[in-house]
């Protein structure tokens, strides 16, 4: 028969039965070493006490004259006794030099010989001992009795051992009390602290607990979402490996013990983790990422600290943003659809009313529009990746109202970007610049009032306005790729000039503001820089430097581009 596997006791209980033991030892020890300390203490006062009284009684007066008397017991028992009793000693005795009792407690060894040694007092010394006389063991000292020089008695004064022991004893009492009070206040002391200890460490043992450590560690390592714990003082208390990645800390830095202000974080999301209050999937950039931050405060009486979640969502904003602009592609595409119908209907009609002549005008005006712009962007543009980007956002500026014009000094040559230019930040910095620039075109100086942004000065004079037109230039030398965009709107008045890239500033709404600041990350992840002035046509121009760098391996920043859109 198996005997059922017995669980090993909890830590707080092992360390309840350690130290009930050791404080049991220690007032164990304490009790010995006072009882010791006690016992020579006692001996050392009795002795103390009886050198008093036989040197007391061996300089009175009236003793010496009571010895020149005939018969010196008559005076001097009487004298020993009042002595005896008033210092609570066990004896007084008072005898001549060849040891002959004068007094003794006990009237019948008064003229015996003194039980002890005399001989160091013959020679004129004090001295103490313990010797066993007619009253049992005692501690007793022996003093010369002078007289003008001369020894002529000695006096011994003495206290028995078992008076000593039993004083000891009464100690020896208060001293088993004292030590049981103190065992008793250390036992609940150490019940009450391993009680908390117990509740804190959930009743399981060394082994549990160093167990669940190391699944622990292992979690944290694993786990790809970035885990931020912070004290109530605000400074990390622990941050695992995607943390760090996340916000931009080397795997080397020290970074627990920091307070988040010292990780020169963005001012948005330094302000997000200092925060008292629950934050949920807030969206925040740091110089390359795109991260949602939820912050969980932990509350237990009172804020003990905050526990942060880190997800990248640096890739899904680029698919979102991809998505949106096939989203327009789509849009766009149908309404082409939709415009073709209507005209191929218009050409038929002209046809069949036998306008063949006008129909054919008709039909190759639009050909040739729709020509002139493809045959520009694809002599100007011979990178695949921004030609299709800006055909698409061509339509889409079109089918608005706007008008998507390429500059005539644009040239881009086919291979003139390096591989470690990642295609999806062009995409990304291009997009957003040109679909902000369409929106400021298509609501002209009309939506200024309402966007706070500077009204320019018309740009005709009685007469209508232009059309809405977006200038896009794409140029590349050896040594960096422009990308510059200018709107005919209303531009970007210079209180707004340094919040534009700040994530949530928008003219539209909540929602918006995302897409200049994405601009700025994949400019600054790629080592380049970002400018706004106002342009030519009064609106806003956004100009976006990227470094080319060695066209083969492609520079540092590049590489760090593509790895964390891969």
């Amino acid at each position: 028969m198996r005997l059922p596997r017995t669980r090993p006791r909890s830590l707080a209980g092992q360390l309840f039965a350690m130290q009930v033991v050791l404080i049991a030892a220690v007032v164990a020890g304490c009790a010995v070493f006072a009882y010791v300390s006690g016992s020579a203490q006692a001996e050392e006062t009795a002795a103390r006490q009886v050198r008093v009284a036989a040197l007391a009684v061996a300089d009175s007066p009236s003793v010496r004259e009571a010895i020149r008397t005939p018969d010196p017991s008559a005076v001097l028992q009487p004298y020993a006794e009042r002595v005896r009793e008033d210092t609570g000693i066990a004896f007084v005795t008072i005898m001549d030099t060849e040891r002959v009792r004068w007094t003794h407690p006990d009237t019948s060894q008064i003229g015996d010989t003194f039980l002890g040694n005399t001989a160091k007092a013959l020679r004129g010394q004090t001295f103490t001992e313990t010797y066993t006389g007619t009253l049992g063991p005692s501690i007793r000292v022996v003093t010369p009795i002078r007289d003008n020089g001369r020894i002529v008695g000695l006096v011994s004064a003495g206290i028995t051992v078992d008076r000593v022991s039993s004083q000891v004893r009464e100690q020896l009492g208060a001293l088993a009390l004292a030590a049981g009070g103190a065992l008793a206040l250390g036992g609940i002391g150490t019940y009450v602290i391993n009680a908390r200890l117990r509740r804190h460490t959930h009743g399981m043992n060394a082994a549990e607990l160093s167990r669940l450590h190391d699944y622990h560690q292992a979690t944290l390592h694993a786990v790809r979402e970035g885990l931020l714990m912070l004290d109530g003082r605000r400074r990390i208390a622990l941050i695992n490996d995607a943390g760090r990645e996340l916000l931009g800390l080397g795997p080397d830095a020290e970074a627990v013990g920091r307070t988040v202000d010292e990780l020169a974080l963005p001012a948005p999301l330094t302000g997000a983790l200092l925060a008292s209050e629950p934050r949920v999937d807030e969206l925040h950039l740091t110089a390359d990422r795109v991260i949602v931050v939820n912050t969980r405060p932990v509350v237990g009486g009172e804020q003990r600290g905050t526990v942060v979640t880190l997800r990248d969502h640096t890739e899904l904003q680029a698919l979102t943003g991809e998505l949106d602009s096939e989203r327009g592609f789509t849009q766009a595409l149908r309404s082409q659809a939709h415009e073709a119908a209507n005209r191929l209907h218009t050409v038929v009609s002209l046809i069949e009313l036998g306008r063949v002549e006008e129909a054919v005008d008709f039909a190759t005006a639009e050909l040739e529009l729709a020509q002139v712009l493809t045959d520009r962007v694809v002599g100007a543009v011979e990178e695949p990746v921004l030609a299709a980007l800006l055909l698409g956002k061509a339509a889409q500026a079109n089918e608005r109202g706007v008008e998507l014009v390429l500059a005539e000094d644009s040239l881009i040559d086919d291979g003139a970007l390096p591989p470690s230019l990642a295609q999806r930040d062009l995409v990304t910095i291009l997009g957003n610049l040109i679909d902000n620039a369409v929106d400021a075109a298509s609501e002209g100086p009309e939506g200024a009032e309402e966007s706070g942004a500077a009204v320019p000065a018309p740009r005709t004079a009685g007469g209508p306005a232009a059309r809405a037109r977006v200038t896009v230039t794409a140029l590349a030398d050896e040594r960096e790729l422009l990308l510059r965009v200018a709107d005919t709107g209303a531009g970007i008045g210079p209180e707004a000039a340094d919040e534009v890239f700040r994530r949530g500033w928008s003219t539209h709404g909540a929602g918006r503001g995302l897409g200049l600041a994405l601009v700025r990350q994949a400019a600054h992840r790629n080592g380049g820089t970002v400018e706004l002035d106002a342009g030519p046509d009064g609106g806003a121009r956004f100009t976006v430097r990227l470094p080319l760098g060695d066209r083969t391996a492609g520079s540092a920043a590049g590489a760090r581009a593509k790895e964390v859109t891969a």
